[in-house]
């Protein structure tokens, strides 16, 4: 759900060989995602679909698993469990990844920021108890390491920004994207251990 490139649906069938529909709304990402599939002999495994994975409208129980890194914000946490539940088999799994509260006690800054940019964000408490109340069972949960943030999106992220910097001189639009972007990354550093995303690992109850 929400597939992006592929770098997650490509470890997923090169370690499961499964059938893996990989569901996104950006065309161009799964236009990688297949020729990248081509290249690795993964293909045959793969059916992309651009659609929103919101309003997937598949026979009920039709997947064994729903894997989804990063995405399901765009619907909440509490929506996404919740219309995404019934395309789930009996029994069947999900794995996926929530920016959640890892403090009672934030730093004032940061639930400003995450206050204006994802009200609904909640802490590991609360979001497992929402989970329960959607009708799945939390087998475990793990926040993934601060590496994760910097080595896989800040790190490349800021390189890009460097790189964008003369040309965003003359760009007021990009400038103010570069410097909101700043803004987050110099939030995190100053803020690391009070938030992150965190891996739920569940199962249909």
């Amino acid at each position: 759900m929400g597939c992006g490139a592929g770098k997650q649906t490509l470890v997923l069938a090169q370690e499961l060989k499964v059938p893996i529909s990989a569901v996104d709304s950006h065309a161009p990402f799964l236009s990688r995602l297949e020729s990248e599939a081509e290249q690795r002999g993964l293909r045959h495994l793969l059916r992309t679909r651009c659609a929103d994975f919101g309003q997937l409208e598949d026979v009920p129980g039709s997947y064994d698993v729903l894997w989804a890194e990063g995405s399901i914000y765009v619907l909440g946490w509490k929506e996404g469990l919740t219309r995404w539940r019934r395309l789930l088999a009996p029994g069947g799994l999900m794995a996926v990844t929530e920016a959640t509260w890892l403090t009672d006690s934030p730093p004032s800054d940061a639930v400003a920021f995450w206050r204006e940019a994802y009200p609904t964000m909640g802490t590991l408490a609360s979001n497992t108890a929402v989970a329960r109340e959607a009708g799945y069972q939390v087998l475990d949960t793990f926040p993934l390491p601060p590496s994760a943030w910097w080595d896989e999106y800040y790190g490349p992220l800021r390189e890009r920004m460097d790189m964008l910097r003369t040309e965003a001189a003359s760009n007021p639009a990009l400038a103010e994207a570069i410097s909101s972007m700043q803004r987050e990354i110099d939030l995190y550093e100053r803020s690391e251990g009070a938030y992150g995303y965190v891996f739920y690992l569940l199962r249909v109850s």
